[in-house]
């Protein structure tokens, strides 16, 4: 008999339906257990958890449970095992973790776990903060590989493998790691197994932040998960892109010819950066996550006709365009997230960071994020939704903010030379300073323009004038945020203290 396939094109099975994890938490919860254990509101909404269960609902505090429970967590084959190797079946990895700190966790976890192989690293200059944060832990010397940009927009793409060859073959000593973006903040996807190709040829692994593809895969119509396509290490937030709760993702790791060397570093670093109170609601919701996905195909393409329908209309309207119709021009860039829709309003306002508070302010839309040209709404995969809402609400801007040319572009500023390692900035003796003493001095901090999180100013950095600007305009901006900064208006900055 011929096995049914899903829509990820993998034999569904009836386990696919399970999520053993949350089922055992719902049992546990059933037996109405009376708990002299943390938490400490005794999972029931009673006397002082009453807020909570007002706040939360009784349900969420009777499965909020301690960890190490018997039929839970502990006992040979538990549902937590079972949860584990299900998500590993699902995503096609050799083994799969379950994270309660997000991808950030998932990037520091990774780059303590390449840093027992060896310290030089090949890393796409648009990373996520958080893998900077992990270099700095872990002592790793990294080389940058400098991704596509999309100057007008302000929008950092991925890297090609001949990039990567390229910083390969000029860093002098050994590469042990490649560390890589895609999908990006826009749904821009790497070419994975071209440069999974050039890293395992120069014996080094491939890491890729994959934090906006969790999806990947589970669909005819999605790009393949990097996890199928000779990664090593893949790092996925589960709640961006998937309906698991705020902060929940999960770290793969491949089945290659690296994987018998990884499994026991990942395993060492897993336990050095994981909570010992992991919130089982956030584990049970990626447990859910990952059955959902799997049986979720006939949701997902609703959602697909819908975005398809918004892509037409707003391809058929003056003043605006489709961030990914630009694609093509960049040899970075092998496919996209369908799921993303970055929409170029530069024709219609002067400033797409104003019209998304405005979207949120009067209209009751939250978008994702913007530069000065773009807004990016994305949506959770198998959502239910009419997009018509969010295009006739953008398009009323035309009203409210005639375009005009800016004297101020959305440019990304270029990197500042390296001059000591990230480690070494971090740790050595600093002294605040005015913006205007800090240019060409040696940045203590990584200073990152929210959103997207990409460093613009690395620890130990030289610090350059447009970066500075950079950072100061972001700040500036309706809803701009630097991660990092000593100061929220980038006035003062943290630097090295000269000998």
């Amino acid at each position: 008999m011929t096995p049914r396939l899903g829509h990820h094109g993998l034999p569904r099975t009836a386990a696919d339906h399970e999520a053993p994890y949350a089922d055992a938490l719902l049992r546990h919860a059933a037996r109405e257990p009376v708990s002299f254990m943390v938490p400490g509101h005794g999972a029931t909404g009673d006397a002082f958890a009453a807020g909570q269960a007002e706040f939360l609902g009784e349900r969420a505090l009777a499965v909020d449970v301690t960890q190490l429970l018997d039929g839970i967590d502990l006992g040979r084959d538990s549902p937590r095992e079972r949860a584990h190797r299900m998500a590993a079946t699902a995503w096609g990895a050799r083994r799969t973790w379950f994270l309660t700190n997000g991808s950030s966790q998932g990037n520091r976890l990774a780059a303590l776990a390449v840093s027992q192989l060896g310290d030089g690293i090949v890393v796409q200059r648009s990373v996520h903060s958080s893998v900077v944060d992990g270099i700095v832990l872990a002592g790793l010397r990294p080389s940058w590989v400098l991704p596509g940009v999309d100057a007008r927009n302000g929008i950092a793409h991925g890297v090609t493998p001949a990039s990567v060859a390229r910083a390969i073959a000029d860093r002098p000593g050994p590469v042990t790691a490649v560390h890589i973006v895609s999908p990006s903040y826009f749904g821009a996807v790497a070419d994975v197994p071209g440069i999974a190709r050039v890293a395992h040829d120069a014996g080094a692994v491939l890491v890729v932040d994959c934090a906006w593809g969790a999806h990947f895969g589970f669909h005819a119509d999605l790009p393949a998960s990097p996890v199928r396509q000779g990664a090593d290490i893949v790092v996925m937030s589960t709640h961006k892109m998937t309906s698991s709760l705020h902060q929940s993702a999960v770290l793969h790791l491949g089945d290659t010819a690296h994987a018998d060397a990884l499994e026991p570093a990942i395993e060492r670093a897993y336990h050095m950066t994981n909570s010992t109170s992991e919130s089982s609601l956030l584990l049970g919701s990626i447990d859910v996550a990952r059955r959902d996905l799997q049986r979720g195909g006939a949701r997902v393409d609703d959602t697909m006709r819908a975005l398809e329908a918004a892509r037409d209309r707003v391809r058929r309207e003056a003043g605006v365009s489709l961030i990914e119709d630009t694609f093509a021009a960049y040899p970075d860039i092998v496919s996209r997230d369908p799921l993303r829709m970055p929409i170029d309003v530069s024709g219609i306002c002067a400033d797409a960071h104003a019209l998304r508070l405005t979207l949120a302010r009067d209209a009751g839309l939250w978008v994702e994020m913007a530069t000065r040209t773009t807004l990016v709404p994305l949506v959770g995969v198998g959502r239910a939704t009419s997009f018509d809402r969010l295009v006739d609400a953008v398009l009323a801007a035309r009203t409210d903010a005639a375009p005009r040319e800016t004297a101020d572009p959305a440019r990304l500023p270029p990197p500042g030379p390296p001059r000591v390692s990230p480690r070494e900035a971090f740790y050595a003796p600093t002294e605040v300073v005015r913006d205007t003493a800090a240019v060409g001095r040696i940045s203590a901090d990584a200073l990152s323009a929210y959103p997207p999180g990409i460093p613009n100013i690395l620890p130990g950095e030289e610090i350059t004038r447009p970066a500075v600007d950079f950072l100061q305009r972001i700040a500036r901006s309706p809803g701009g945020h630097v991660r990092g900064a000593v100061v929220p208006d980038v006035s003062r900055l943290r630097v090295l203290r000269k000998p």
